[in-house]
This record gives structure tokens, C-alpha cells and sequence, in this order.
């Protein structure tokens, strides 16, 4: 199983938020580069980055700290917030992104996300709640079950789904186990866990359902998980 440590970036700083509140952001780090030079230290292969006001946004807005942490760390790097257009995606490709993360426009426009993914490294983030698709930052829920979008890209050629419960993210109670292998089902891709994992039980829980990664947030900024253990763990399975 893979893990993916996060930075999110506001205001050009490391935090972390609360369901996705912004107003409940809790700065970790004004250097979010040394943040991920840490990651590296401890043996993390890849490095899952959002860009939180592009978001909301609809467009980058931490350019130059997402900048930074390429120029100054050896991480495969994916970033998700804010990308709505092919120029975007490009530019981030450019900068040394490995792969791009399409939320918001996976669920209002599949034919663009299905064209990019034929083109470039595109994974579909996936965000829920009570299993509907949340959108625009996580300040809306549509009326399309988390499922169904996931089906939508089963043979799209994304290359990976990442599925995240808002209500537990940032929580730190416990991964939900079962909607990701709900959402891994439905698309039949490499699907990634994310949001409310707290500590080497969530670990364990994944890698015995089988999952294929999980992104690790408040869990190692807390200090409620021990990642270079993590990956050991997960390395070894």
C-alpha cells in the first residue's frame, strides 16, 4: 500500500482543516518546502499536495510555494485545487508535477477529465458526503452518489481515484474502510484513502481490506502516527 503525506496550502502555509472548513485552518508550517524535505527524510516516495484557495478559487493561487517544494525535494508529486483548464495542467507539468488531481470538474464536465486523462497523468479525487459528491471546495453537494462518479471513470484512464469522506477529514476518527473499497468496487482503479485516518490501527485496517494507498494529514502533523513506521509497514505487505 502506498502513503501519500499531505500538504495543503493556504495563504501559502502549511495546514490542515476541519471537513474542509477554511475557517478552521491550522497552521503546521510557514515553510511548507522543509515539510516536505521531512517526508522525504522519513521515506515517503510521493507527496500529495492541495492548493486550497485555488480550490476555491478556480485557478492556482499558491504558485510560488508549490514551486519551492519541487525545486527543493526529489518526491513524486501530485496536486490537486483549482485545475479547470488543459493550460493549467500543462503549466503544473512543466513546473515537474507528476500527476494532476480533477475534482470539482470531474463532476461537471467527465468529457474534459476523460480527454486530459488520455493525454496526461490525470487522477479523479472523489469527495463525499454521507456518500453524495461534494464540489467547490467541499462548500456544495450535488446530487450524484460517490459510486456513480466512480463508474464514470472506470475506463477513462485515469490513473487513479482518490476518495475522500469530508465528514471525517481532518477528524482524525478513524478511515472509512468501507466506503473506499465501496468507491475501489465501482471503479476497478487504484483507489486511494483519504480523510479521518488517525494512527497505525487505520494503517493496518486498510492494508487488510486491500486498499492501494491512503493520504496521511492531521494524523502525522499530531504526532498520532509514527510515518516512518507507516511505511515500513506498508512497504512490507
Amino acid at each position: 500500500m502506498t502513503i501519500l503525506p499531505a500538504i495543503d496550502l493556504k495563504d501559502g502555509k502549511a495546514v490542515r482543516l476541519s471537513k474542509g472548513l477554511m475557517e478552521s485552518a491550522k497552521i503546521y508550517s510557514d515553510e511548507p518546502w522543509q515539510v516536505a524535505k521531512r517526508f522525504e527524510e522519513l521515506g515517503s516516495e510521493w507527496l500529495h499536495l492541495v492548493d486550497l484557495n485555488g480550490a476555491f478559487a478556480g485557478e492556482p493561487k499558491n504558485l510560488e510555494q508549490i514551486k519551492k517544494i519541487r525545486e527543493n525535494c526529489n518526491l513524486k508529486l501530485e496536486l490537486g485545487g483549482g485545475i479547470r483548464d488543459e493550460e493549467t495542467i500543462k503549466m503544473y507539468l512543466e513546473l515537474g508535477i507528476d500527476r494532476l488531481i480533477l475534482g470539482s470538474i470531474a463532476v461537471k464536465d467527465a468529457q474534459f477529465v476523460k480527454e486530459m486523462a488520455a493525454k496526461y497523468p490525470i487522477v479523479v479525487g472523489i469527495d463525499a458526503i454521507d456518500g453524495m459528491v461534494a464540489v467547490e471546495g467541499w462548500a456544495e453537494t450535488s446530487d450524484m452518489k460517490a459510486t456513480d462518479l466512480a463508474r464514470e471513470y472506470a475506463n477513462a484512464g485515469v490513473e487513479a481515484i482518490i476518495c475522500t469522506d469530508v465528514g471525517r477529514d481532518g477528524m482524525m476518527t478513524g478511515v472509512n474502510v468501507e466506503f473506499t473499497m465501496e468507491i475501489a468496487q465501482a471503479c476497478r482503479l487504484e483507489t486511494i484513502a483519504s480523510g479521518g485516518l488517525k494512527d497505525m490501527g487505520d494503517i493496518n485496517a486498510l492494508i487488510e481490506a486491500g486498499c492501494d494507498g491512503t493520504i496521511v494529514g492531521k494524523a502525522f502533523y499530531e504526532g498520532t502516527l509514527d510515518l516512518e513506521e507507516a511505511f515500513k509497514v506498508a512497504n512490507a505487505k
